[in-house]
């Protein structure tokens, strides 16, 4: 896949693109002139990211899906094979997290979160792999998370569905690997994103701190070495560097663009 931008437009599936990361990133892919299928639950946020790709001269498929209904993912990927005859690109950004104590966390909560996060992620992996093993060409971008490699008492189901996610890849990675095909994954930083933003209001309330917000979260970004957060666009610039730019002998690999929070 390292001449595929030259030999002819790539075909990317983002998911979760209704907007923060995965509306970027979807944006940044059209941008280098990318055909991009955009899914997502929230069907007016999908269709919004789709007009901002058609505004930039590229197609977009608009896909309105639960990817935790089965079948659900696998449909995504048909979608994106359909219209364009393959998939190059797809990138699994589309997450799901609950702030709650370990000792008073719910099924509910684990089990939506698992369904998001590691079974509909597998699933659309599994999907796009089989297209891109026929290719003999492909990259899968897997969105995890600094929290996979950290002791989360209050956010435990989200860490342990992102461990979860690293594992898949490098599995995936090592099952692709014959056929030319890249997996990788990448662990944002703190973003100003919506899910970031509500999960830090719920981690002030826990700690009493609601009153006092913004001073909860300065101290919050205090603990980013580089001093930041990051921007989502550079977060997006990475991933679209994985997608696109990166060799074609790096695989099952992590990337921290964390501004150093993760150092490992």
């Amino acid at each position: 896949m390292t001449e595929i931008s030259h030999q002819h437009r790539a075909r990317a599936l983002v998911t979760g693109a209704a907007g923060g990361l995965g509306r970027e990133v979807a944006i940044q892919l059209a941008g280098r002139g990318c055909a991009v299928g955009v899914a997502d639950i929230n069907a007016e946020g999908t269709a919004e990211t789709a007009r901002l790709i058609r505004a930039l001269g590229a197609e977009a498929e608009e896909i309105v899906a639960d990817l935790t209904a089965e079948g659900g993912p696998e449909a995504a990927v048909a979608r994106v094979t359909t219209r364009w005859g393959g998939i190059d690109v797809l990138v699994n950004n589309a997450g799901y997290g609950v702030i709650e104590p370990f000792l008073d966390s719910t099924f509910k909560s684990w089990t939506r979160t698992m369904s998001l996060n590691v079974i509909a992620l597998a699933m659309a992996c599994k999907a796009a792999g089989r297209v891109m093993r026929e290719q003999r060409s492909g990259r899968i971008i897997n969105i995890t998370s600094p929290g996979s490699r950290m002791a989360l008492p209050d956010y435990t189901a989200y860490t342990a569905s992102k461990a979860g996610v690293d594992s898949i890849t490098r599995a995936l990675a090592v099952a692709m690997a014959p056929y030319g095909v890249l997996v990788n994954s990448l662990a944002p930083g703190m973003m100003d994103t919506e899910m970031q933003r509500s999960t830090e209001i719920d981690l002030a309330k826990l700690a009493g701190r609601e009153n006092d917000l913004q001073a909860f979260l300065d101290e919050r970004t205090r603990r980013v070495p580089l001093g930041r957060r990051a921007e989502i666009s550079e977060v997006a610039g990475s991933v679209v560097w994985l997608a696109l730019d990166a060799p074609a002998y790096l695989t099952a690999e992590r990337f921290n663009i964390s501004g150093g929070l993760d150092k490992d």
